[in-house]
């Protein structure tokens, strides 16, 4: 793959996979590191794609992959001691409005698939392929964080 062609893709998709990474971990730093990473591996593998929607799909199926790498790594199980955590800074508050903020507080399965179908606009089939789940366990999750959601709006309204 060629430098240019690479620019090409990461300009085009990196969005993507960004709001994906963002999704699965909740944080912008991780996001980050998984966005170069699955861009990392574009270019060390230089797959052969069909179309823009396979090179897509195999770019939001790479960047779940290395969310997941990265939840189960060793590094993300290490325990900060007590006095540190108090030295600690705060995390920042997120700048996102609206519907980010309760996105974030579904479980990482439901807040993937909710990303994936309503801000990538991929249909439950493709949702599927990328996650390499049932289509069925794909419509499951998004119904029940739609469930979850509505509750949480529903909680917020006061009764006048």
């Amino acid at each position: 793959m060629d430098r240019e062609e690479a620019a090409r893709l990461v300009e085009q998709y990196s969005p993507a996979v960004y709001r994906l990474a963002y999704a699965r971990t909740g944080s912008r730093e991780d996001a980050e590191d998984i966005t170069q990473e699955t861009f990392l591996r574009l270019v060390r593998t230089a797959p052969v794609f069909r179309d823009g929607e396979h090179c897509k799909a195999w770019l939001l199926r790479v960047a779940a992959n290395c969310a997941g790498d990265l939840h189960r790594s060793l590094w993300r199980r290490r325990a900060v001691p007590l006095e540190e955590a108090g030295q600690m800074a705060a995390p920042e508050p997120p700048e996102e409005q609206g519907m980010e903020p309760r996105l974030l507080t579904l479980p990482e399965d439901y807040r993937v698939v909710v990303h994936l179908y309503y801000y990538e606009e991929l249909s439950t089939a493709e949702i599927a392929k990328v996650l390499g789940k049932r289509e069925g366990t794909i419509r499951t999750r998004l119904s029940r964080a739609r469930a979850m959601l509505r509750e949480d709006l529903q909680e917020g309204e006061t009764p006048c």
